[in-house]
């Protein structure tokens, strides 16, 4: 078992006839124009609630629909509870004047009709043009909306997405686990997609609406209503638990849009949430009481979206429904009167159902779209929408934040616009007399900060942490995930010891989320590291890599979830890897995950110039080596060989020769345009034993004007042998090239 998941980690060191085949390129890249520096609103705080400074957002519209940007602070005026505020900060943010980050030329498409397809760009902070997480409330969706919806993901990422847009597809039913990663690779929010099923568990049925059932109590003859008053009971128990049902999945929903909101409060700028469901109630006929509690819980969750400057925009999935009479109603027994009256619960039960969405849109300054069977247009005009806003503050009164009877007043904000004419303002409604600072819970136990990194959607950056997970499938062991987890050291605290000694505590923990959101693997383990020398300095200045294995039993989307925690600062660092492990058992072309490290000309040079009885000493090795260049982390310098290795499995076999006739082809991208292709080259796989498992080796050597930025590796296996169809598989893996 040791030495079947350690396969990947030796490729390199292979010498197989492909590596002598191969010869390395010289990939070269045409200096490009110095892109205008754009204006993004990354570094804006769109929304603050301080004692000095209240500031929301605002989106205003005139009466042909478009958005009004020429505003000026003297045209508009702001009121908290009904009294005129004095504007001290305002000014418009564009999302639309800033230049791309990106390349504007012509990119490939994502998939030719059987061809690779193109590898994802991997973004920067600075290159985020719009943050989105569609939120698919599976808990309350109906078997019949879920197809629309799932149609309608699937559309939006093959037609909607733009390569600098980072994304999340997430079920409110799918636990912390669920590939709630925020990312720009379509392959990641493809698998997403395919999550997106009808929960049997939930609380919507087929269709829309629940079909009309004979009652006996409708058509009893009182009579000869014997043990009448048991039946009404009986069904008033029943509709209790309905209630009760239907309260718990609502609260279910609404609390995993909290956990949403809370990781989106760490990214900046202005974020969206894009929530489909089949509506949320917040007062019922038979429950007035049910209102305040549900409204309470809705209104926490807004003034949290709002202080984290998220909007939430809301699409009711059923579409424009007629709550009529349908095929599957039975109204056997029933009178006119009664009839009538559960038509109209029905409509009752429908405009019921939206007043929550309408009121989370109304509150965070988004769009509740409703009773439009194009859930797509939906998606598009919530993309329309986000054209740009104002940000408009005031200095707040101190009775803002004082406590009425032990509790926090919430204030409702209003805009008014003096010029004249018809406008739309869609703001924040309003907030809770609470600051900032004492509306972030600060996580103080060991068990609260790895909990909290573990949980949120994104990356913590306490501790520098960089993780590089691969797939990889032994006939014995079957498959595995190899991840390499690097860690920063100069961002460990280390004791100093006795003789020179230095010593650092971390904590690790690592979970490994299936695609439905349960845990396979879980490790946690306390270390306790102590270095000296030049250990210690190659620790501080290149930090140390730690690796983790985990065996996976079926084929799936999976996700790794790492956490390290400082002992003696307390700082947390987490990072987050998706990887798709295929079913090798369907005997069809499958690579592997790519393990890369780089050389540096020099020590390639020194290395030569070695005699031969040296060059395989560790220590001179370990000399050469630089960690920065290795799996984990990936950086290169310019003109640095790159040395890849990965492993084919299930290539067709000649009968004649009962050899397979493999082609592998290497190719370069960066921020989605292609930059090098390597030759096709004709695999010789020698006296390799398992020519079901096939380990190749390559080099490529960077060109030294190469522009130093994010570039991406793919490689290109095809079987000549193989159905056209499932003749080419492809892997990639991203790497970064330095001054």
């Amino acid at each position: 078992m040791k030495n079947s998941v350690l396969i990947l980690t030796i490729i390199l060191q292979l010498s197989l006839p492909i590596l002598a085949q191969q010869q390395p390129g010289s990939p070269q890249e045409r200096p490009a124009a110095k892109p205008q520096e754009p204006i993004r609103p990354s570094d804006e705080d769109v929304v603050r609630i301080t004692t000095n400074l209240v500031q929301v957002d605002a989106v205003v519209t005139g009466k042909n629909g478009k958005q009004v940007t020429d505003l000026r602070p003297e045209e508009l005026e702001i009121f908290e509870d009904g009294k005129p505020q004095q504007i001290t900060n305002f000014s418009y943010v564009s999302l639309e004047s800033a230049a791309p980050l990106l390349p504007t030329g012509p990119v490939e498409k994502s998939i030719d009709k059987y061809g690779p397809p193109v590898p994802p760009v991997h973004l920067r902070p600075e290159q985020v043009h719009r943050t989105i997480a569609l939120v698919v409330d599976d808990l309350t969706m109906s078997f019949e909306s879920i197809y629309f919806v799932h149609e309608a993901l699937k559309k939006f990422l093959d037609q909607q997405m733009q390569p600098d847009d980072l994304v999340a597809i997430i079920r409110t039913g799918g636990g912390i686990g669920a590939l709630q990663q925020f990312t720009s690779d379509k392959r990641q929010l493809y698998a997403a997609v395919e999550r997106v099923k009808w929960d049997l568990r939930g609380s919507g049925g087929v269709s829309a609406f629940a079909p009309f059932a004979a009652d006996p109590l409708d058509s009893l003859d009182l009579g000869q209503a014997r043990n009448s008053t048991e039946r009404v009971s009986e069904r008033e128990s029943g509709a209790d638990f309905d209630q009760f049902r239907e309260d718990l999945f609502t609260v279910g929903t609404l609390g995993a849009l909290n956990y949403i909101v809370r990781g989106l409060r760490e990214l900046p700028g202005r974020k969206s949430v894009i929530l489909i469901s089949d509506g949320i109630k917040i007062f019922s006929r038979s429950d007035l009481s049910r209102g305040s509690r549900i409204l309470m819980v809705m209104r926490r969750l807004t003034d949290l979206a709002n202080r984290a400057s998220v909007v939430i925009y809301t699409m009711d999935a059923r579409g424009l429904q007629v709550p009529g009479l349908t095929a599957a109603d039975s109204t056997f027994g029933m009178s006119s009167e009664q009839l009538e009256q559960r038509l109209n619960n029905r409509w009752t039960d429908m405009f019921e159902s939206q007043d929550g969405l309408n009121y989370l849109a109304q509150q965070t300054s988004g769009l509740a779209i409703r009773n439009a069977n194009d859930l797509n247009g939906g998606i598009r005009r919530v993309l329309d929408d986000q054209k740009g806003y104002y940000l408009i503050g005031y200095r707040p009164d101190e009775a803002t934040f004082e406590t009425v009877s032990g509790r926090r007043k919430f204030h409702k904000l209003r805009l008014q616009i003096k010029r004249s004419g018809n406008f739309n303002v869609r703001m924040r409604n309003g907030f809770l007399g609470i600051t900032d600072e004492e509306a972030v819970p600060v996580r103080k136990t060991r068990a609260q900060q790895l909990i909290g990194a573990l949980t949120s959607p994104f990356s913590s950056a306490g501790v520098q942490v960089r993780l590089t997970s691969l797939f990889a499938n032994d006939a014995k062991a079957g498959s595995v995930m190899r991840s390499f987890m690097h860690v920063s050291g100069k961002d460990l605290t280390f004791m100093d010891e006795a003789d020179g000694w230095h010593k650092a505590v971390f904590d690790i923990v690592a979970i490994t989320f299936g695609d439905n959101g349960t845990v396979v693997d879980q490790i946690e383990r306390t270390h306790t590291m102590r270095v000296k020398g030049k250990t210690y300095e190659r620790v501080l200045n290149s930090g140390f890599t730690y690796n983790l294995t985990v065996p996976i039993k079926k084929p799936g989307a999976y996700q790794l979830r790492t956490a390290l925690r400082d002992e003696l600062s307390e700082r947390v660092g987490s990072a987050t890897q998706f990887v798709e492990v295929p079913d090798i058992k369907k005997n069809r072309l499958v690579v592997s995950g790519i393990v890369v490290r780089g050389t540096s000309p020099e020590a390639l040079k020194r290395t030569a110039s070695k005699p031969a009885n040296q060059q395989d000493n560790s220590d001179d090795s370990a000399e050469e080596f630089d960690p920065v260049a290795s799996t984990a982390v990936r950086q290169f310098g310019r003109g640095f060989v790159v040395e890849y290795g990965f492993a084919i499995y299930n290539a067709q076999l000649e009968k004649a020769t009962e050899k397979p006739k493999l082609q592998t082809q290497a190719r370069l991208f960066r921020n989605g345009q292609k930059v090098f292709t390597g030759k096709e080259i004709s695999l010789d796989p020698g006296n390799q034993p398992d020519l079901k498992r096939l380990l190749v080796s390559g080099a490529l050597q960077l060109g030294r004007e190469m522009i130093p930025g994010d570039y991406v590796l793919q490689i290109i296996v095809t079987d000549l042998l193989a159905k056209e169809k499932r003749r080419i598989a492809t892997q990639w893996i991203d790497f970064e090239i330095t001054k």
